[in-house]
């Protein structure tokens, strides 16, 4: 299927790694021009240089935190100065769920939450903010929000909290500029086959004396296909919901997450 997005522009965050990176290959596949950021500035030329020559299209490598107002500001002006647009805004860079320490009332983490509120909550509006006049003035775009299935299932305080928050204001986002001819929507990975899980199953499987493979399945089992999903997959639905295709649907939450959730939703 043509998905009609060659030579428009992305910005992606958190785009070195995992699903990101995942995402960043696969629109560039489409004939989309790249912009990813990372912390790790060097990591971040690489990643673009990698997809410039692999993908023979434009990609560009920034040092950015998301935390950071005046870094998002920056970002995205370097991206529009270099790609001469920008047409699709993957918010993605945030922490991976249960990474950042317990996550309960009686251990509350105030420094973690902080951190959500900064990345994931106020990084994906700052962002959003920044790249919609650019959309609204070219009358087309795409936002997508890199969710969690915490904002369905029961989580962790900080989980479950920034998940829902993305989830509600995308769909506050979705309703203000659709007139505009942008959509915004949510994806939901659950726990999905990357660099970062591939460590976790090596680690658990020395701590429990079982093999990566078994370590994995146990994992695997709380899905409905019982197989983990790979961040190849998840990228193919971004990709398709930054499609011209996908132009009918927005403020809506799609799960790539291999039927983790028991959930009915209607």
């Amino acid at each position: 299927m043509n998905l009609n997005i060659a030579g428009k522009n992305a910005l992606v965050t958190g785009g070195t790694r995992g699903i990101g990176l995942a995402i960043a290959n696969a629109l560039a596949d489409e004939g989309v021009n790249v912009s990813l950021c990372s912390r790790n500035e060097e990591e971040a030329t690489n990643t673009a240089n990698n997809i410039r020559t692999s993908k023979g299209v434009k990609s560009l490598g920034i040092r950015a935190d998301t935390g950071v107002s005046l870094d998002i500001q920056s970002m995205v002006e370097i991206t529009f100065q270099n790609l001469g647009g920008i047409d699709i805004l993957i918010n993605n860079a945030a922490r991976v769920g249960g990474t950042g320490g317990p996550d309960t009332l009686s251990s509350l983490n105030e420094e973690m939450l902080q951190n959500d509120f900064d990345v994931k909550i106020l990084g994906y509006l700052r962002c959003a903010k920044a790249v919609l006049p650019y959309m609204e003035n070219s009358g087309w775009g795409r936002i997508i929000n890199m969710d969690g299935m915490a904002a369905r299932n029961a989580a962790g305080i900080s989980g479950g909290m920034r998940n829902a928050a993305v989830m509600n204001f995308t769909k506050v986002m979705s309703e203000e500029v659709g007139v505009m001819g942008i959509t915004v929507n949510a994806v939901h990975p659950a726990v999905s086959k990357t660099e970062a899980l591939i460590q976790r199953l090596e680690a658990n499987a020395k701590r429990d004396g079982v093999t990566i493979e078994e370590a994995e399945q146990k994992i695997a089992k709380n899905n409905a296909i019982k197989r983990l999903v790979t961040s190849e997959e998840i990228a193919s639905i971004v990709t398709f919901l930054c499609s011209q295709q996908a132009g009918c649907i927005t403020g809506e939450a799609v799960a790539p997450a291999g039927g983790n959730s028991r959930s009915v939703f209607y």
